[in-house]
């Protein structure tokens, strides 16, 4: 079966789906993008994400491309479509087509918005075999990391360069301080050498992570204690346990980083904990959207 793709109001074969040369995100980057994660047919924290979208739109000064309800129809009707349940869907809102300008249109043009899916594994079984390597990067992005933008090569670059030493993800840090900021794609944790849970406070420093907010909700309802605190690279080096969160990382165990073990190299019992935690998230949404 082809892949189907919803481009600017149609369900096109996604081999056939195409977009303006003149549009701005192909441009100028000028856009905004979500992913969200489906598992047993339902789409994971629907508003968080639609929340955070709404907000990066604003940012920027774009207006939504459909009611919410609307959008939320599309999405569900591409996951239908392409028959996926367990999977990752894509959303991109962009400026829309115009000659090519820096500033916005000056006749306001219509918002171009662009979702696909593809099927991911689903949400692991176990931490056991979940942990991962990465590395550490100076943050070279730019100073708006809280807002969703399509701007995203630095990241590639970070990625790229974690990907070719053996790694999932990249670490950036402040070069001037050495305080870590995030991943270059997830949301970066600690447990320091106290004990304490700690990840960044929100900031135009960093994104304002869906999957962070969700499992920052399920401590709080579990009475797990966490920390929003900055923390340096040498901070991280002491940490007994570190992790990382996403759409598609869920939360996953950061077992060695620059090539020296976190602890023992092996998932925590923290981290062990906050899977678990997450896992009932996941499923409990599921459950509660039926």
């Amino acid at each position: 079966m082809s892949r189907i793709a919803y481009v600017n109001g149609r369900y096109v074969p996604q081999r056939e789906a195409s977009v303006n040369v003149e549009d701005r995100g192909y441009q100028f980057g000028d856009g905004i993008y979500e992913v969200v994660h489906l598992y047993n047919g339902r789409f994971v924290d629907e508003d968080r994400h639609l929340d955070r979208l709404e907000r990066s739109l604003r940012e920027i000064r774009l207006p939504m491309p459909l009611t919410r309800q609307a959008l939320s129809h599309v999405l569900q009707e591409v996951a239908r479509r392409n028959r996926v349940t367990e999977g990752l869907l894509y959303m991109q809102v962009t400026r829309g087509v115009a000659r090519r300008d820096h500033p916005f249109p000056a006749r306001p043009v219509p918002p171009a918005l662009v979702v696909t899916v593809k099927r991911i594994a689903p949400y692991p079984a176990s931490v056991d075999n979940w942990g991962a390597a990465a590395i550490t990067m100076p943050d070279l992005r730019w100073a708006r990391r809280d807002i969703k933008s399509i701007n995203l090569l630095p990241n590639v670059l970070a990625r790229q360069a974690a990907r070719e030493q053996g790694a999932v993800e990249a670490i950036l840090f402040e070069e001037a301080t050495g305080v870590v900021t995030e991943g270059a794609a997830t949301s970066f944790w600690i447990v320091d050498e106290h004990g304490t849970i700690r990840t960044r406070p929100l900031s135009h420093d960093i994104l304002p992570g869906c999957t962070r907010g969700a499992l920052m909700a399920e401590l709080k309802e579990a009475g797990i204690g966490f920390s929003e605190a900055p923390f340096t690279l040498e901070e991280m080096r002491r940490a007994r346990e570190a992790f990382i969160t996403s759409a598609t990382s869920f939360v996953k165990p950061i077992v060695r980083i620059d090539g020296q073990d976190v602890g023992d190299g092996k998932p925590g019992p923290v981290v062990r904990q906050l899977f678990d935690i997450f896992a009932r998230h996941v499923k409990g949404a599921v459950k509660n959207a039926a």
